[in-house]
């Protein structure tokens, strides 16, 4: 059998990152960034213990989007859009090691504006394969708990983010090309626009002053920008219609991911303390009004309620209240999922969308509930000049502004990065494979018999 040389790069790339670590001088000292950090006796038990959970919720969210995906795509591609979500716990962790992290959270590099300074990503070699990144917490970023436990946090917001683009593109796209494009995406646009919100001196969040507290912007908005674009790029599939193969995934997903949004969202708070709590109800009360609003509305428009309608209204209101889940009382998340659920119910039996063929809508649903959230926030954070209702003009025009930047860097960002990996590796796979379904022709497996696949 003849192996391509795609597949032996790709093999001697992961054992290049792999065995350096053997030999990675890890430092004893972190010498130049030791003023950073505090003393093990600043840790809160109460905090670390609930950010271990938290973590732990979050991780189960990209299985149970690979359910969440797997259950809605034709019966020839369940498990190659599964392994889609799930191979991302493999790429960017390791990315997130190398490098990401680094670049996410690491020393700023920006420019001075009058008499701030304003950065755009971080050094990467700051914590290359987590140097310096230990059991001491971090005086700006991760005060009560160990800065290694607050990088893992992170990590797996790095991981689920390309995991939502998948379903825009399932049932085309090859397998490797896959895998080139994620590390584009985590390296380019997720770390630079993680630390452009969420470092402090990052410049959507300290010069726009960006409110997304649990990643409405630096998940939902770049996620769904990315998905957009790659459609725009990669072209309808041969045959858009299918019947979506397990609903029950689709159930078991969306349990699964309401279930680790939880650590999603009351995680950011970063402690055990009151707000996590308030994240907690928000983010809840949201996903349920938005699952009775989709299904209700989908009702009024002639079409039935559905087990799939009511999943995809719940995971809209999560999203839609991603940015604002610690800012918000619980009476105001209802209002965001009603809103962003009957937004997003348009866009997705809009005739644009349904023309680029987004196979799982993940721009109405992730991208459009993002840019809610986002705008929302905007209108109804608490706090003396924090929002629109509480004297904040500015600070709205500024959300505005950066939404609008965001949008552009997103969208034209992973454009590119498509066309490159395109040129690469051609990401489409042939007609024949396409016919025949990415389950076998990508991965050689199939959830049926192989005459039933057929």
């Amino acid at each position: 059998m003849k192996i391509e040389k795609r597949w032996i790069i790709s093999f001697v790339v992961i054992s290049i990152v792999c065995i350096s670590g053997l030999f990675w001088q890890v430092p004893l000292e972190p010498e130049n960034v030791h003023s950073q950090f505090g003393t093990i006796d600043q840790i809160i038990p109460a905090d670390v213990a609930w950010m271990l959970t938290s973590c732990c919720l979050v991780l189960i969210m990209t299985p149970g989007l690979a359910f969440f995906y797997g259950g809605m795509v034709g019966k020839k591609n369940v498990i190659s859009t599964m392994l889609q979500s799930f191979i991302c716990m493999g790429v960017v962790t390791l990315i997130w090691v190398v490098v990401g992290f680094s670049m996410a959270f690491g020393e700023p590099l920006g420019i001075q504006i009058g008499d701030g300074f304003y950065s755009f990503v971080g050094d990467p070699s700051t914590f290359t394969f987590m140097d310096y990144v230990g059991v001491l917490p971090h005086k700006e970023i991760a005060k009560t708990v160990p800065f290694m436990l607050f990088a893992l946090f992170q990590m797996k917001f790095a991981v689920i983010a390309p995991a939502i683009i998948t379903g825009s593109f399932a049932e085309r796209v090859r397998f490797i090309s896959y895998l080139l494009f994620i590390c584009l995406f985590s390296i380019f646009i997720y770390s630079p626009l993680c630390h452009a919100v969420w470092y402090p001196t990052g410049i959507l969040g300290s010069f726009f002053g960006v409110k997304d507290f649990a990643g409405g912007t630096v998940v939902h908005m770049s996620a769904g920008f990315a998905a957009l674009a790659g459609v725009i790029v990669l072209g309808k599939r041969k045959n858009s219609n299918h019947v979506p193969t397990n609903i029950p995934f689709v159930l078991l997903g969306t349990g699964m991911l309401w279930f680790g949004w939880i650590g999603f969202n009351a995680g950011s708070s970063m402690e055990a303390n009151g707000v996590a709590a308030m994240a907690f109800g928000t983010t809840t009360t949201a996903s349920a009004a938005a699952m009775l609003t989709w299904i209700f509305f989908d009702r009024i428009n002639g079409r039935k309620v559905s087990a799939l309608g009511a999943c995809i209204g719940a995971v809209v209101g999560l999203v839609s209240i991603t940015p604002a889940a610690g800012f918000v009382s619980v009476p105001e998340s209802m209002f965001f999922g009603f809103v962003a659920a009957l937004v997003s119910n348009l866009v997705v039996y809009s005739k644009y969308l349904k023309g680029i063929d987004d196979t799982l809508d993940v721009f109405a649903c992730h991208g459009v509930g993002g840019i809610m959230g986002m705008i929302l926030t905007a209108i109804f954070a608490h706090g003396e000049d924090a929002s629109l209702l509480h004297g904040g003009w500015g600070v709205f025009g500024h959300h505005m502004t950066a939404l609008l930047l965001v949008s552009i860097y997103t969208f034209f960002g992973a454009y590119i990065l498509f066309k490159i990996t395109n040129k690469i590796i051609p990401m489409r796979v042939s007609e024949e494979n396409e016919i025949i379904g990415l389950d076998l022709s990508q991965h050689d497996e199939t959830l049926f018999p192989i005459e039933c696949a057929e």
